[in-house]
């Protein structure tokens, strides 16, 4: 008898809570549709590709469907944190360690090694894993697969089937189930579905996602790129005219009437999955000032490195005659350096105040951008600057930033760092839409401090590693330039103290003070706010 006995005396029952029959029946549906992808990886030659390929991804897909079901539509609607921080997968044990790296392997193999995946070189047909996937690339495009058509196939169906199990566990929450609806859609239809299509229509065209923006997407003005853009008429101006476009009028303006949100946790590939596949570890984000202190450093490095090599990159290819062309190596310089000025006295005219210590760093930023672009003009040359080639820094720059920082450790170390590492402190465009929020949009997420009972939920559930109920017990408004806007402290929150609202300017901002006696006028506060 002794041995059935729970001898914990945790009010909390810290035990994981078991998992049902149909649960365990679903595991086993989607590990046999993952034995199916091993095999193929081990060089297996399937009678017929098409139908295990099948097979495969969608017993992993009814693996994911049926295990969300039981787990969530047995329970009643609301908060479920269902013990997380005591499954070993979701709280750095043994097996969110073995799952890290296993990720982690998989990214290596992909960005690096893509021959182990069964890819062809040198117009050879593909092999292993990769040849699974044939049939299917095959009848999108007309053309075999190659390692990226792998990894956003199965990167799609994880947000789609992940993206289904978000919705029934927050399905009490009404802009979840939209917000979610929207990446699935976002990566289904732009990520997935229509590069495939417009290789089809015009294979010369430099096909692409279309809602990647520069400078996530770090490419777009890439030599053969803009080339190819240029080279295909009407169209293909259209297409780098509308990715100007995005850059400087259409992504400021979204910004300013919803904040980062609309792209970081509606639009966005990377988001997406962090927001479905890696919703149970989105708690493992680091809350403390250190983490918030290297995350402001490093993606605001991130981001001077990510403008400073696009520069470098378009410097590279212009010409010193303007009888040639009208954008001139002197001019593009001449052009850039202004509109950085213009921004910089545009800040720190209105903003000044506002910002506090952080204008001098911002100051620093600034002069350090200019003395680098000043130093590659008086030193480039037609294909060099910095003494570096500039295929050689545009391939750094892929490599180390867009291949390791965002794939190999911002999704492959989802069970150690949380799922938004990389939007957390990588990403230039998440650095660019934080730099707007923070200074001039209209969102904000609201709090009524005497409704808050410090649970911690919210903080808990932050995957930006935002201490939300330092906010919350102050009543003070949460502006942050990293928040998302994702709203789960919100629909965490048992007492609806959280509201992300897109309001006036005015009152965004509140002070940090805890307001004591008869320090303020507290009516006229509240009705400022």
């Amino acid at each position: 008898m002794s041995n059935k006995l729970n001898h914990s005396m945790s009010l909390a029952k810290p035990d994981a809570v078991d998992i049902s029959n149909k649960q365990k029946v679903a595991l086993a549906i989607g590990v046999l549709g993952l034995f199916i992808l091993a095999l193929a990886l081990l060089n297996t030659n399937f009678p017929n590709k098409a139908l295990f390929l099948t097979l495969s991804l969608g017993l992993i897909s009814v693996g994911i469907i049926v295990y969300s079901r039981d787990a969530y539509l047995t329970k009643l609607e609301g908060i479920k944190n269902d013990g997380t921080w005591f499954k070993s997968i979701s709280s750095r044990g043994i097996w969110g360690w073995i799952l890290g790296v296993i990720l982690t392997s998989f990214y290596i193999v992909l960005y690096f090694y893509p021959q182990y995946l069964g890819l062809g070189k040198d117009g050879a047909p593909n092999t292993g894993l990769i040849s699974l996937f044939d049939p299917l690339s095959n009848l999108l495009s007309g053309r075999n697969a190659s390692q990226w058509f792998v990894y956003g196939t199965l990167y799609t169906v994880a947000i789609l089937a992940f993206g289904y199990k978000f919705m029934l566990k927050y399905r009490h929450n009404r802009y979840q189930q939209l917000r979610t609806g929207s990446v699935m859609f976002f990566q289904l239809g732009f990520a997935f579905l229509i590069p495939e299509f417009m290789y089809v229509l015009n294979s010369d065209l430099p096909y692409y996602d279309l809602k990647s923006i520069w400078p996530l997407n770090y490419y777009i003005f890439d030599e053969w790129s803009v080339k190819a853009f240029l080279s295909n008429g009407n169209i293909g101006l259209g297409f780098l005219i509308f990715g100007i476009i995005s850059i400087f009028l259409i992504t400021p303006i979204l910004t300013y009437k919803y904040g980062k949100r609309w792209y970081c946790s509606w639009v966005c590939g990377c988001g997406g999955l962090a927001e479905t596949a890696g919703d149970p570890f989105r708690h493992l984000s680091s809350k403390k000032m250190s983490a918030w202190k290297l995350e402001r450093w490093l993606i605001h490095t991130v981001l001077v490195f990510s403008v400073v090599m696009t520069v470098a990159m378009v410097y590279t290819y212009l010409g010193y005659d303007h009888n040639n062309f009208w954008l001139t190596k002197g001019l593009f310089i001449s052009l850039v350096i202004g509109f950085l000025t213009l921004v910089f006295a545009a800040v720190m005219y209105f903003k000044r105040n506002e910002l506090g210590k952080d204008a001098r760093y911002g100051a620093i930023g600034y002069f350090a951008v200019i003395a680098l672009l000043v130093i590659m003009h008086f030193t480039g040359t037609t294909d060099h600057v910095f003494f570096i080639q500039g295929s050689d820094l545009r391939s750094a720059y892929g490599i180390y930033i867009g291949s390791i920082f965002s794939g190999v450790i911002g999704t492959g170390f989802y069970p150690i760092l949380g799922s938004r590492a990389w939007c957390r402190f990588g990403c230039p465009m998440a650095s660019i839409l934080g730099f707007q929020q923070r200074l001039f949009s209209k969102f904000r997420i609201t709090t009524n401090g005497g409704q808050c009972i410090s649970c911690g939920n919210c903080s808990n559930s932050c995957e930006m590693g935002i201490d939300v109920r330092a906010y919350a017990q102050k009543g003070e408004n949460i502006v942050r330039s990293s928040c998302v806007g994702c709203g789960i402290c919100s629909a965490v929150c048992p007492r609806g103290v959280l509201k992300l609202e897109n309001d006036t300017m005015k009152g965004r901002i509140n002070p940090t003070e805890i307001l004591l006696g008869n320090d303020v006028d507290l009516m006229d506060l509240v009705n400022n706010k």
